[in-house]
């Protein structure tokens, strides 16, 4: 990846795409449950990258490139919700709750399991859940989830092992009913 980054950077047009192909599943992930709006991950990944490719030419490939980019897309999401938090949100129609509902995909191949992981994701405390996705899902290793949150290493480890802690807890708690909860 930082060499397609470095070689994007040089202005050759096939590196650019080949980057951004490569990453752009990691950075939707990322953004997605980092606590954006689904509907929005889309716009959020494309924001990271025309934000990483107007400043490719500062890359200098001290890190990773997935690192740089995972840390312009975690800015790109805080930038997204201070935005969003302060204007209001209008909607035309009376019962929009039971319209949001109803414009859900349904049907789809693991929806509910999505539903469910999203809402334990939502649960956890802001850096576990960050943390836990960087590592988890997103895949990277704990030093360069360390470079994006910008904390130590072992800040990240004790983070995923609590949010891992937490998740196991719950959903044993959700399987077993009070006997779970009493051992």
């Amino acid at each position: 990846m930082t060499a397609l980054a470095l070689a994007a950077r040089g202005g050759d047009a096939e590196a650019v795409e080949a980057f951004v192909r490569a990453l752009h599943r990691d950075v939707r992930h990322y953004v997605t449950f980092l606590g954006a709006d689904p509907q929005s991950a889309d716009d959020l990944a494309q924001d990271t990258f025309l934000r990483a490719l107007g400043s490719l030419h500062r890359f200098e490939g001290r890190s990773s490139a997935r690192t740089w980019l995972l840390a312009i897309a975690r800015r790109a999401v805080i930038d997204s919700i201070r935005h969003g938090s302060c204007r209001p949100r209008l909607s035309d129609v009376e019962d929009w709750e039971a319209a949001a509902e109803r414009r859900q995909p349904r049907g789809l191949p693991g929806f509910d399991d999505g539903v469910a992981l999203a809402e334990l994701l939502d649960t956890l405390p802001a850096d576990r859940r960050e943390a836990f996705v960087l590592t988890q899902l997103v895949g990277l290793p704990y030093a360069e989830a360390a470079a994006v949150s910008d904390c130590p290493v072992g800040t990240v480890r004790s983070r995923v092992a609590r949010a891992r802690a937490s998740l196991a807890q719950w959903l044993t708690e959700a399987d077993g009913g009070p006997e779970a909860k009493a051992a």
